[in-house]
């Protein structure tokens, strides 16, 4: 099928060729982005290791001017990527489109590809935030500094679950969504590399083979390796100290009980190593497996807090908080506070700085790398069963997850049992915290070591899942091509990311570099917007004209 001479558009752009070595060291990747993207993540390793201090009084004043002068710009783009995701899938023409060509299946079943797209997105994350971020808001939130509600108060809760639900629900899975859309749907219906710079194809055509397409390629590189570096941050602190309960605290735990430095580096050796190795098996294997375990586990202990902890609490805040996040989702996704020198101003927009700006840079530093996942294993779908697959599933689940155990934190707290226990624990202990409050001692060893165990799965299916993601951008889309040299170049820096920082600085310098590397990401962010909308309209309109709208209609 070809176009008419007087046809109202042209077919799309089915060629974009990115330039690879063909011998060497760096056979089969592009040299334009995996050198520049391996300097700077070489460089940033030594600034942190070499020059900790300095590294550190940098960031957070890099970090104080980024975040005040962009929330506005997370805060939009989000909301603008929700309505686009949505608006795809529920108009019917778009929403039938297939990411791939019309006679292609899923390689994956349903319960694989819903298992892989939950433990490569925000597995570890929730293990920690499930329990952390209720008991957070349920002490302090704009309702709660606004003088509405008071802190720690059965009536702090659902405010508490409100924004609770608006980080971990539709706001990160759409944001995932959008930047695999973009890429999956011009990769598999145009035939175009699986790459970031794909996605910006239908807007900037051909010049994505050139520099503007290595620096994009480059700017989502870095950004995977600072998103997934806080996650892996995240659960090593975690996964510390679930070993601490398990009793060996005397040289996991420094005297002010943070993780020791010993226990990170050791960590990291197993952990990342175990990574790295399930990497080189590629994603129809390693991965799949991991994550297929993590969703049998992580199924069975929210059973376990179903059943035994505050279970008829738990379903009973769930619906109630659906209804209220799904009443209220439009106003609290657009406010944006703004210090007005007012100590509630102040404390509002501080707040949202240190929360929901936050969460917004981290959904988009780990959207390259997620987005890519899910586009990996997301062909053959169509747009409507991908974006309620990817968002509207996932974002249940998490609201269960945050119900059942958040709520069962709550509710010790509220009625005495905890006696400020869990409250008391740092965030990373607080799930563990919440198992020894609500089970005997021998039945918190044996589930602690259960979640200890679900950690595992987690942290080495997100790591190989990005480790496994930057080969594929380096390497121009490829992801059968790959090299074992880089994919262990690739561990082995994200071992030291991840160490340097929890060891010299602790979380919240993870964060806080994750938060500046994700800057530029967003405009490409934007952009992948723009692009797949204009993609989408514009083969809808082929279609209507009967003009050639994928690889399969061009070679006819």
């Amino acid at each position: 099928m070809s176009s008419e001479p007087d046809a109202p558009i042209a077919p799309p752009l089915v060629d974009l060729p990115i330039s690879t070595a063909d011998s060497g060291f760096y056979d089969g990747f592009s040299r334009e982005v995996t050198i520049p993207a391996k300097i700077i993540v070489t460089l940033l390793i030594i600034w942190a290791i070499f020059f900790p201090v300095n590294a550190a009084d940098t960031l957070a004043e890099v970090n104080s001017s980024i975040i005040r002068e962009f929330a506005g710009w997370y805060i939009y783009l989000v909301a603008a990527i929700m309505v686009t995701c949505l608006a795809l899938a529920i108009v019917p023409m778009s929403g039938k489109l297939k990411i791939g060509l019309e006679d292609e299946e899923p390689e994956f079943s349903r319960l694989s590809w819903f298992s892989m797209l939950f433990g490569a997105g925000i597995g570890i994350g929730m293990l920690t935030y499930a329990v952390g971020e209720p008991l957070a808001h349920f002490s302090n939130n704009p309702a709660i500094i606004d003088g509405s509600v008071a802190a720690r108060s059965a009536d702090a809760v659902p405010s508490a679950y409100l924004y609770t639900f608006l980080h971990w629900g539709i706001a990160a899975w759409a944001t995932y969504a959008l930047v695999g859309l973009a890429i999956g749907y011009v990769a598999y219906r145009r035939g175009l590399p699986l790459t970031i710079r794909s996605a910006l194809a239908p807007i900037f055509g051909k010049a994505m083979s050139g520099v503007a397409g290595h620096f994009v390629d480059i700017v989502a590189v870095v950004a995977t390796l600072l998103g997934i570096a806080v996650t892996m941050g995240l659960g090593v602190e975690q996964f510390i100290a679930g070993l601490a309960r398990l009793g060996a605290s005397d040289w996991l735990l420094d005297s002010d009980g943070s993780a020791s430095a010993l226990a990170i580096i050791v960590s990291l050796v197993l952990l990342v190593g175990a990574s790295t190795l399930s990497a080189l098996s590629g994603v129809g294997k390693g991965i799949k497996w991991l994550s297929n375990i993590n969703l049998v586990l992580s199924f069975a202990l929210l059973a376990l807090f179903l059943f035994v902890g505050s279970g008829l609490f738990g379903l009973d805040l769930l619906v109630r908080s659906i209804w209220n996040y799904v009443v209220e989702i439009v106003p609290t996704s657009i406010t944006h506070f703004t210090p007005d020198g007012s100590a509630i101003g102040d404390a509002l927009s501080q707040w949202q700085l240190d929360w929901t700006i936050f969460y917004w840079a981290w959904w988009v530093a780990f959207a390259p790398f997620v987005g890519m996942f899910v586009a990996r294993v997301s062909r053959g779908r169509t747009i409507r069963e991908y974006v309620l697959g990817v968002i509207i599933a996932p974002s249940l689940l998490c609201f269960v997850w945050m119900a059942l155990a958040g709520g069962t934190a709550i509710q010790l707290e509220l009625n005495g049992a905890a006696q400020g226990q869990i409250l008391a624990a740092s965030i990373s202990d607080q799930l563990f915290a919440t198992l020894s409050v609500m089970l005997g001692p021998i039945a918190m060893i044996v589930v602690t070591g259960f979640v200890v165990i679900l950690l595992i799965t987690y942290l080495i299916t997100s790591a190989d899942s990005a480790i496994l993601i930057v080969n594929t951008i380096n390497g121009a889309g490829e992801s059968e091509g790959r090299r074992r040299r880089h994919i262990i170049f690739w561990g082995v820096a994200l071992a030291l990311i991840v160490g340097s920082m929890l060891i010299l600085g602790g979380i919240d310098a993870i964060r806080v570099t994750m938060i500046i590397g994700a800057l530029p990401f967003s405009f490409v962010t934007a952009l992948m917007l723009v692009s797949i909308i204009k993609a989408v309209v514009f083969d809808l309109i082929r279609m209507h004209h009967g003009i050639a709208a994928t690889t399969d209609d061009i070679d006819a």
